[in-house]
């Protein structure tokens, strides 16, 4: 069982926004308290796309094929996990965590784990794979407690 330390930070994001919350108290009577919120604009690929997908020849007379366009929304969910992961390290190198619960959908921790510099993975303790950032801080700790409780 992986105990929900005092001072432990908690990082619960999404492709799109970061909560990072702190733990004011112990384990058995979690207090998480937000004191940062990292969130990127970032509009559908139609939005951010400017230009038609390109055609290219093929080696038969006449045929044209077409090549997808780079998918701009995809593409900015993949920089937010690694400009996380650059965030948490400059924390961590700062000395401003010892423990560290990731939670997260899966997709999203294994994006960060492929970011996570050493001295981060390091001082990580927890993940949860789940999808929590719309959720009231009170529903967090319960669920944060409740995983950590069965692992």
């Amino acid at each position: 069982m992986t105990e929900l330390k005092q001072g432990t930070w908690v990082v619960v994001t999404d492709s799109e926004k970061a909560l990072f919350l702190r733990n004011l108290t112990d384990h058995e009577n979690p207090n998480l308290e937000m004191f940062d919120e990292e969130e990127q604009e970032n509009p559908s690929d139609r939005e951010q796309g400017a230009n038609r997908p390109g055609r290219m020849h093929d080696t038969g007379v006449g045929q044209r094929s077409s090549l997808d366009d780079t998918d701009w929304h995809e593409l900015q969910k993949e920089r937010f996990a690694a400009d996380l992961a650059d965030q948490l390290y400059a924390e961590a190198h700062k000395g401003a965590f010892e423990h560290l619960v990731l939670v997260a959908s899966p997709q999203v921790l294994g994006d960060l784990r492929r970011e996570m510099h050493k001295e981060v993975a390091d001082k990580v303790v927890a993940e949860v794979p789940k999808t929590l950032t719309n959720h009231p801080i009170d529903k967090i700790e319960t669920l944060v407690k409740k995983e950590l409780d069965a692992a």
